[in-house]
């Protein structure tokens, strides 16, 4: 909403549509519909903009050629950067989140799309061989080229790009005099007040019962991202979904849903994928050692663990 407007004297304008396969919308209110009309334009353009930079599904996207050549000139400079921060997460989080983890991806996609599959998943050798080129080290990055050390590398932005485009587009609503507002693009941000002039509140579904809210969160130019493998499984009884550890390459069930309160939906998107997938005291240790985010994490058993500095 702009700055002194209330919602009885505003026109709102809707945009819906995806991002990177998710749905994705925006709403605002605005005194001038053709203006508030024209931000969300330019809000929905970016969006396709990056989705040419970090989809895996267009094949004229900045990622898939990378993939697909093993290496790329003159690269977006958002790739760049969002790579860089991807490491960072990696670093901090001792591998946990790695986004050179696609090949695992693919081998579980791949198995699972055969008829008759094996219902135990792809075999030992094969999950060996694809955990060979997963080290996020083995990104090479420069301002000129993005390439793999290792041939057969790829990667995917799927745990991380979708806070980073939510992060955008608050930003773009934030420099057109949008100060107050909650974005949701698979993950949320919410800067300034709700027009009731309360902080906005988020709701945490329950990940063994997506009906039940398990939480209420405010957010206070903040955003909040969830993970868990509910998200995608790959085979009918969901045993396999994709979240996959490192340490083995299997997916993990140490949680059965993981939420993160951060500064940036970025990070929150990121480290929410990092602790879905890591032992209950490295993921305390994680959330301990920064004060920039909380967690909720629950169990299998319904149990609900907070995690703070």
């Amino acid at each position: 909403i702009a700055p002194g407007l209330s919602l009885a004297a505003a026109h709102r304008v809707n945009w819906t549509g995806k991002a990177l396969g998710g749905e994705a919308s925006i709403s605002l209110y605005h005194h001038d519909k053709l203006a508030g009309e024209k931000i969300v334009a330019v809000c929905a353009s970016e969006i396709t903009r990056l989705e040419k930079v970090f989809s895996l599904f267009r094949r004229d996207s900045a990622l898939v050629r990378l993939n697909k050549e093993g290496q790329l000139s003159s690269p977006p400079i958002e790739l760049v950067s969002l790579i860089r921060q991807a490491n960072d997460i990696s670093q901090i989080s001792n591998g946990a989140f790695d986004v050179t983890v696609q090949p695992l991806w693919a081998l579980y996609a791949h198995h699972f799309s055969q008829i008759n599959p094996d219902p135990d998943g792809p075999g030992r050798a094969a999950i060996s061989k694809a955990r060979t080129l997963i080290n996020w080290r083995n990104i090479l990055i420069s301002e000129d080229q993005v390439s793999f050390a290792k041939s057969g590398m790829a990667i995917t932005m799927n745990g991380i790009a979708q806070g980073y485009i939510t992060d955008r587009i608050a930003e773009i609503l934030q420099r057109n005099g949008i100060r107050d507002t909650l974005v949701n693009l698979g993950e949320f941000r919410g800067t300034g007040k709700h027009p009731d002039g309360r902080p906005w509140r988020i709701g945490v579904s329950d990940p063994l019962q997506s009906s039940r809210l398990i939480d209420t969160l405010e957010l206070k130019n903040q955003a909040v991202a969830s993970s868990g493998g509910y998200g995608t499984t790959l085979d009918s009884r969901g045993r396999f979904h994709h979240l996959f550890s490192t340490q083995n390459g299997l997916p993990s069930h140490y949680w059965s849903g993981v939420t993160v309160i951060a500064k940036s939906a970025a990070m929150a998107d990121a480290l929410s994928t990092a602790l879905a997938v890591m032992e209950p005291d490295k993921a305390q240790n994680l959330v301990r050692a920064r004060e920039d985010i909380k967690a909720i994490l629950v169990s299998h058993d319904g149990t609900i663990i907070r995690m703070e500095t």
